[in-house]
């Protein structure tokens, strides 16, 4: 890795040839809010931030995208989108949320079509500057990185630290004017690291994460799955803003000429009715407390099972916000099993 310091003028010089030469996404202002969107100029960019409406995870996997279109007589075409682009502004733990991702559509049939978008993308991280209200990335363990990215910036005030990690990062970062970052820059950096890592936990998770998959364990039939449920509105919003969900739901259509058509997907969520609906008009999820717990078992137990004990849930805290009844924050109902049932 190398390790660079880059003022603030020149990073925004850096990030319109960025532009000038290709596809940026970056964080921008949206009202009261942000959220990625395309960037025309560095001057709509924001990376003193607080948190995304949405995870980065809808550039490589988009709430609705085609597969293939195809001739009823059986001809088809895969439709898989080639456009390399720079993903600038991705708070670690959205970083982290995007390497479970790799891992997950890396597995058995890989997805062709996540992966090629994620090949095509150069991702510059960001340290946190401004917590946002519902965070507890802290707990979770994923208030910093040290991987999943071709460079990290971090914000020391009046320069950011520029560290490199591949090759795609070396050949970015070749458009920046920076010097070799110092020891005194390295210690702000250092500084940062150590606050956000305890910093960033507006709700403290009562146990270790690794411990959750035990913790569950004993709670299948709690009550607390019907008493948050008698509440949920089954809308899936926690599902949709969660960076590592990733159910999605493939449909084929035909044309009007019934000649052709399509095959699409678009997101899905476990918290819908219908979602556990299969042949037989039978749903093996069809109760609302159902549901409810199952999500939490995907975060802490089920996805962990499948990605080295990793839990699948990045504390950035937007199914807290995005869930009008206030019943999706996890750490509220971790907590409240280790209460219970105790950490023994």
């Amino acid at each position: 890795m190398t390790t660079k310091t880059i003022s603030k003028k020149a990073f925004k010089e850096f990030v319109n040839a960025v532009i000038a030469a290709g596809k940026v996404v970056g964080v921008q202002a949206k009202g009261e809010r942000f959220d990625f969107a395309d960037l025309t100029s560095a001057d709509d960019l924001r990376l003193d931030y607080d948190v995304t409406l949405q995870a980065p995870k809808k550039y490589f996997l988009p709430p609705c995208e085609t597969l293939m279109t195809f001739d009823v007589g059986g001809g088809y075409q895969s439709h898989i989108a080639d456009e390399p682009f720079v993903l600038l502004g991705v708070h670690p733990y959205d970083v982290v949320a995007i390497a479970q991702m790799d891992e997950l559509f890396s597995q058995d049939n890989a997805d062709v079509h996540y992966l090629k978008r994620r090949a095509n993308a150069t991702i510059v991280a960001l340290d946190v500057v401004t917590a946002s209200k519902n965070v507890f990335a802290s707990s979770m363990k994923t208030a910093t990185t040290r991987t999943g990215f071709d460079i990290l910036l971090t914000d020391i005030g009046n320069a950011y630290v520029m560290e490199i990690a591949t090759e795609k990062g070396r050949k970015l970062a070749a458009k920046a004017t920076a010097t070799v970052a110092s020891a005194d820059d390295l210690a702000k950096r250092e500084n940062i690291w150590k606050a956000n890592e305890k910093g960033l936990n507006k709700h403290a998770l009562a146990v270790n994460p690794e411990y959750l998959g035990k913790l569950l364990d004993k709670a299948y039939d709690h009550p607390v799955w019907e008493e948050k449920a008698a509440t949920c509105f089954s809308c899936g919003s926690c599902n949709l803003v969660c960076p590592t969900c990733y159910c999605f739901n493939v449909q084929d259509s035909v044309n009007w000429d019934l000649k052709t058509g399509r095959r699409g997907r678009a997101w899905d969520g476990c918290l819908l009715d219908g979602f556990a609906k299969v042949a037989g008009d039978h749903d093996f999820r069809k109760n609302r407390a159902d549901r409810f717990r199952h999500r939490l078992y995907r975060k802490a137990k089920y996805v962990p099972a499948k990605i080295g004990g990793q839990i699948a849930c990045v504390g950035c805290g937007r199914c807290v916000g995005a869930c009008l009844p206030d019943i999706a924050n996890p750490v509220a109902v971790y907590n409240r099993l280790v209460d219970d049932l105790g950490i023994g």
